[in-house]
């Protein structure tokens, strides 16, 4: 029995070796507006209130915001007691103007992590554009032996496409896409 224990535990051990420790998901919506305003209305992190699944878990969080506004090094951070939000901070780490936003979250509790997300915009004529929402992430060995558990691409990809749905009525409902 003690050696089919320590051979199991040998499986398992050497099956997270094989596991990738990368994962990332990506989701896009076409917006009917111009490419400049929707970067315009997404550079912006306060904006992510309004469309992000993940700022209304929570009504009562709280939030802060520092740096200046739509530009690198700008922070949002948040703090909640409902466990599915915890506690954080997502920073912009890039922008090419009128392109990309890229940003780092870190996560604090319910448990410590470090991840990277982004926003694209792209023309596909001149009032419509294509935005597409990123996240990724690394787990080390032997942590990545969780991914085998989680379904990363289910648990974040349907709250990216609902955000970007959001994102998409509030844009086209604005007249040009003030925020």
């Amino acid at each position: 029995i003690l050696f089919g224990i320590i051979g199991l535990i040998v499986l398992v051990l050497a099956t997270g070796l094989l596991i990738d420790e990368e994962y990332g998901v990506e989701r896009d919506v076409t917006i009917s507006m111009t490419k400049d305003n929707v970067f315009e209305f997404v550079k912006l992190l306060k904006n992510q209130d309004k469309f992000s699944v993940w700022a209304k878990m929570d009504p009562n969080m709280e939030k802060g915001f520092t740096g200046t506004v739509g530009t690198v090094g700008c922070v949002s951070s948040w703090a909640s007691s409902n466990p599915d939000v915890g506690k954080g901070e997502q920073e912009i780490v890039g922008i090419t103007p009128g392109n990309r936003i890229d940003y780092e979250l870190s996560f604090i509790e319910p448990f410590e992590s470090r991840s990277d997300a982004w926003m694209t915009t792209s023309a596909l004529d001149s009032n419509t554009t294509k935005v597409v929402w990123g996240f990724s992430g690394k787990m080390d060995y032997p942590m990545n032996l969780m991914l085998l558990m989680m379904d990363m691409e289910g648990m974040i990809a349907k709250d990216l496409q609902t955000g970007l749905d959001e994102l998409k009525v509030i844009l086209e409902s604005q007249s040009g896409g003030e925020s």
